[in-house]
């Protein structure tokens, strides 16, 4: 392990940052910076305003920090800043926040090398109250340069009464280069805002800068003008009667046949009403109008036997006759929602006697059984989640609309990493015990999330570290690794196989590979402020010391 001492400029949260979006915004801040385009480099700022740079010049070595640029902002002369931010576009591109609300563009040529690295600012404007930066990418388009940044803010909500009193905004900036008669310089193309009621886990802009996508526990909406409020009232009205509104048709079903009740108008004759059958299909028609129904059966019928009738409650009942006995079906026609579904009691106690056999209300009533039935006690404390539940968003950059939901039900979020710094980054999610890292691909929309690499048992090992503050993984998935609030850091290394012949006492099998675990302890009581983790090292942040562990060797 080595260290080198200096002092970051820490921003503590004021006594009106009280809410738990101010501690997960700003109070668990990553104040150490890697910079994913140069391996080994780590950037952060001091309480002078430099932006300090530190890289690895032997196996464990730390170079002294240098500084690569200066903030012109005096922070000092700011009471209600936040913490400044820094995050790397491309391999020479920087977008930087000096926590007062004042955005910067710096060129600064290929960095982690003195000779060619010199930041230079190419924009910079005030927007607004204080923020740190989410994200940021570099692109080009149509032979325009543009950068895209994502803003991150918690502002008063006057609104909101019964809650905290706060909203979370993502402000999504998009800077290009301008030429006016030969003059370049960039200025502002578009400013987007999303707003939230919580802080996001993730949020990062697309590659190509076409599209967000946003792990949050409560769901985010694009800021409009008037006109496209009103546009959004009419939509959730709509919404609002079609979910109102009765069902369509009433329908249920037997072993061998289904029955449909349509309801239809005091005026309608035998005459009027059209039933045609096939052998997967039924159209009803009403009077020469577009069909009431029609579509595909989930199963075949025998269309010869099927019939329909006219009660007297002003209803057509509609038999039709299953040609193959005795499954259920799901649903009546294939991806028509309008209908409901009726089950008779007879079915729900069926139905409620097959899935007996899962549950119980003694601790194990049979432990000699292959399969035990679940039990809820069995759950320990570390497996509670905070929050119910989480969402995946993707939002189209056109049309400010989401194109994709994904409900992430109990897999916990736990930690973003750069595989690729030319990709998104990649989310680890908590499948069960393990945990899986996900890399997003904008482009490829038949495998927009692919299922990158496993860390086994780090799930149900992290829920019990109560006191973990950063969690993070080397790009190569060697390992996984967090940190405590003060001293501690677990490294978990992945399966390797072992050089001798080891057996499971219980089982008696023989045992191929092991997992081991490592723990650090920091000479230090300075609490943790900063974690990233490389291919070969870990860097971990204090406010006075920056310590560098090697945890795996070079090739």
């Amino acid at each position: 392990m080595t260290a080198v001492a200096f002092t970051v400029a820490e921003v503590k949260l004021r006594d009106d940052q009280y809410t738990l979006d101010h501690m997960r915004a700003f109070g668990m801040y990553n104040y150490l910076h890697l910079d994913s385009w140069y391996q080994d480099n780590v950037y952060y700022v001091d309480q002078f305003g430099r932006i300090m740079n530190l890289s690895v010049t032997l196996d464990t070595a730390l170079q002294k920090p240098r500084e690569v640029f200066r903030l012109p902002t005096d922070l000092a002369a700011y009471d209600n800043r936040l913490c400044a931010s820094i995050h790397f576009s491309s391999s020479t591109w920087v977008t930087l926040s000096d926590g007062t609300g004042r955005l910067y563009l710096i060129k600064s040529g290929k960095r982690g090398n003195s000779t060619s690295e010199k930041w230079e600012i190419v924009f910079n404007e005030e927007l607004g109250s204080p923020f740190t930066i989410a994200h940021s990418v570099s692109f080009v388009k149509s032979d325009t340069h543009s950068v895209a940044v994502l803003l991150l803010r918690v502002e008063k909500d006057e609104l909101d009464t019964k809650g905290s009193g706060f909203h979370i905004t993502l402000e999504w900036v998009t800077i290009a280069e301008i030429s006016k008669e030969g003059d370049h310089r960039y200025e502002i193309l578009k400013r987007r805002v999303l707003q939230g009621k919580s802080v996001p886990h993730y949020a990062a802009i697309e590659p190509s800068g076409d599209g967000l996508m946003i792990v949050s526990y409560k769901p985010f909406k694009f800021m409009e003008g008037e006109d496209n409020k009103s546009e959004e009232n009419d939509d959730a009205e709509a919404t609002k009667e079609k979910k109102v509104a009765d069902p369509l048709y009433y329908w249920q079903q037997t072993e061998d046949d289904v029955t449909i009740t349509v309801h239809i108008p005091e005026d309608i004759t035998k005459d009027d009403i059209k039933v045609r059958f096939s052998p997967d299909s039924v159209c009803v028609i009403l009077k020469d109008q577009p069909p009431l129904m029609e579509g595909k059966l989930y199963s075949s019928v025998d269309h010869e036997s099927c019939t329909w009738i006219i009660r007297e409650s002003k209803s057509l009942e509609i038999s039709l006759i299953k040609k193959n006995e005795g499954p259920r079906w799901p649903e009546l026609i294939v991806g028509d929602t309008r209908g409901e579904f009726i089950m008779d009691s007879s079915q729900c106690s069926e139905i409620s006697e097959s899935l007996m056999h899962l549950t119980s209300e003694v601790m194990n009533p049979n432990p000699e059984k292959e399969n035990p039935p679940c039990n809820a006690q069995e759950l320990e404390e570390c497996d509670a989640f905070l929050e119910d539940s989480a969402s995946l968003c993707r939002f189209d950059g056109d049309t400010l609309k989401v194109t994709h939901v994904i409900n992430l039900g109990s897999n916990q979020y736990l930690f973003s990493v750069v595989v690729d710094p030319k990709e998104m980054p990649c989310f680890c999610l908590r499948h069960d015990v393990d945990a899986l890292l996900w890399q997003p691909h904008s482009d490829q929309p038949e495998n927009m999330w692919e299922h990158i690499a496993t860390f086994n048992a780090l799930g149900y090992v992290q829920a019990s570290k109560q006191d973990k503050k950063f969690m993070a993984c080397a790009p190569d998935y060697s390992y996984a690794a967090l940190c405590e609030c003060l001293r501690r850091v677990f490294i978990y290394r992945q399966p390797t196989p072992l050089a001798t012949v080891l057996y499971n006492r219980k089982e008696g099998r023989q045992v191929g590979q092991v997992a081991k675990q490592l723990v650090t302890t920091l000479e230090a009581n300075d609490p943790i402020l900063g974690f990233q983790a490389t291919s070969e090292r870990l860097f971990v942040l204090t406010t006075k010391t920056l310590f560098l562990i090697k945890v795996n060797s070079g090739n």
